[in-house]
């Protein structure tokens, strides 16, 4: 009897385990793209170690994790070459089947909600969502837009905004009276910037939008709610790459391809704050949710900036290959339950 009972709480403890390990990483960790070594890195944030290296497929450029922290999505970029997104097991720390998207080539922005992930796909002038459960691409809407490049979906899931770099412009695209989920009417309304339009992000009320203009160094700042920009700030960020909010919502962060400097700038007042020197250009920006750290991939160096949220000043390096751009987060699966 008693062995009978010891082995019915042992193969408890044991699928308990294996449903834990199923979520996820035990521990945060940062994902960072080599994009010319093809590599998918994963690394520690404590120590800024990297811990494990994985194929990312042909030209990666944006990654993302799923909310439970189990998978990282990979766009398969290519200048419209390519049309996967490569799927990576970040548990058992292996690559999986990659997906085809077929005619939508040229995926490059990526975001993660309602369960499906979202992307677009420059070549086809259009964006999509595919749903992991179903293994398919579920939906997809052209922007008529050239270079329709990053993504954001609201959470929501009834409004998406992109940026289309060649254009100038940035597409907000909203669900009409007839649509449900994902089908029937979809609206879009093009909304003029300017050149280079591509790194913007949404401020933390949804009452904004800044998006960078690597053409003229400018950012443009829309009113969700009217749809138009109330707003240009001679920003002085040439060649812009990214653009992030603090995850209190108080400074902005922008990278620059062209400029050694990333650039700060005080979202309420929007005046710049500070220039942190992190090599000779950057792209991807990545902020740590505690509000401690954020993360700026240095690509012409081969490293990623570790920079204090405080102080403003950087406090680390990560060795990162060869162009490292992308970036994400993937968080204690304890944070995704």
């Amino acid at each position: 009897m008693r062995i009978k009972v010891l082995t019915l709480i042992l193969t408890a403890i044991f699928l308990w385990s294996c449903g834990l390990e199923a979520q996820g990483p035990a521990n945060p960790t940062l994902l960072i793209l080599a994009k010319k070594d093809s590599m998918l890195l994963i690394v520690d944030p404590s120590s800024l170690k990297v811990v494990a290296k994985l194929p990312a497929g042909p030209d990666p450029h944006e990654v993302i994790a799923s909310p439970d922290g189990s998978t990282a999505y990979i766009s398969n970029y290519g200048g419209g070459r390519y049309n996967t997104l490569t799927v990576v097991d970040l548990t058992a720390r292996k690559v999986l089947p990659a997906i085809d998207l077929g005619a939508l080539r040229g995926p490059h922005g990526l975001a993660y909600a309602g369960g499906k992930v979202w992307f677009t796909a420059e070549a086809a002038k259009a964006i999509g969502s595919y749903d992991p459960a179903t293994k398919k691409v579920d939906w997809i809407m052209g922007t008529g837009q050239n270079r329709t490049h990053m993504i954001y979906v609201f959470p929501d899931l009834n409004r998406i905004v992109t940026t289309n770099v060649s254009s100038g412009t940035v597409s907000w695209i909203e669900k009409g009276e007839n649509s449900g989920q994902l089908g029937g009417d979809w609206n879009e309304t093009v909304i003029p910037v300017s050149r280079g339009s591509e790194g913007f992000d949404v401020c933390a009320d949804k009452k904004e939008i800044w998006v960078a203009n690597a053409g003229n160094g400018t950012v443009s700042i829309i009113d969700t709610a009217s749809k138009n920009v109330i707003q240009t700030l001679d920003a002085n960020v040439k060649g812009a790459n990214r653009l992030k909010f603090t995850p209190d919502g108080k400074l902005v962060f922008i990278s620059s391809l062209s400029q050694p400097d990333v650039t700060i700038l005080d979202a309420a007042t929007r005046k710049e704050v500070k220039r942190v020197r992190v090599g000779h250009g950057a792209a991807g920006i990545e902020m740590q949710p505690d509000g401690s750290r954020v993360y700026v991939a240095c690509s012409p160096d081969g490293y990623v900036a570790v920079i204090d949220l405080h102080s403003l000043e950087i406090v680390g390096r990560i060795e990162a290959g060869q162009g490292p751009d992308g970036l994400a987060w993937v968080a204690h699966r304890s944070n995704s339950q």
